[in-house]
């Protein structure tokens, strides 16, 4: 190839900077359910994800999801519904916790998926009580 060939070609290239590549991505569930679930745990006054009944017989029976304990998640095509099942820490407003997790899934999910989520549904199954905070009440007493 010329000097001139080779400078012509990479004009070309230079002109047109974004070239698609078509490609067949596909996600799994349970690596939507991490994303979720590891977005909801770094919510501050999330204490924890919980199990539902099914989902407990199923850590029980052998089916290990330690990430993405808690999650439940629907696809519908290109749209994504998270249910989450969490524990909260005891003194946090709920509503502000659960507007809080909602938004950092929907945003990590989005992001690193390019799914659209539809609704993140936010369950709170339990309170957690912090034994420190127990112990040191106790200690002042």
């Amino acid at each position: 190839m010329s000097e001139k060939s080779k400078k012509e070609a990479v004009e070309e290239v230079v002109e047109q900077p974004n070239v698609e590549i078509a490609t067949n991505l596909n996600i799994s569930e349970d690596v939507i359910g991490i994303i979720a679930g590891l977005a909801a745990s770094e919510v501050e006054g999330i204490a924890g994800m919980t199990l539902g009944f099914v989902d407990g017989i199923n850590q029980i029976l052998g089916s290990n999801k330690k990430y993405s304990k808690g999650v439940k998640i629907e696809l519908d095509g290109k749209k994504v519904t998270i249910d989450l099942y969490v524990n909260v820490t005891y003194g946090v407003k709920i509503p502000d916790v659960a507007w809080a997790a909602q938004n950092a899934v929907k945003t990590a999910v989005e992001t690193m998926t390019g799914l659209e989520v539809a609704a993140v549904n936010i369950n709170v199954q339990g309170i957690s009580f912090d034994k420190k905070e127990e112990k040191e009440a106790e200690v002042a007493e």
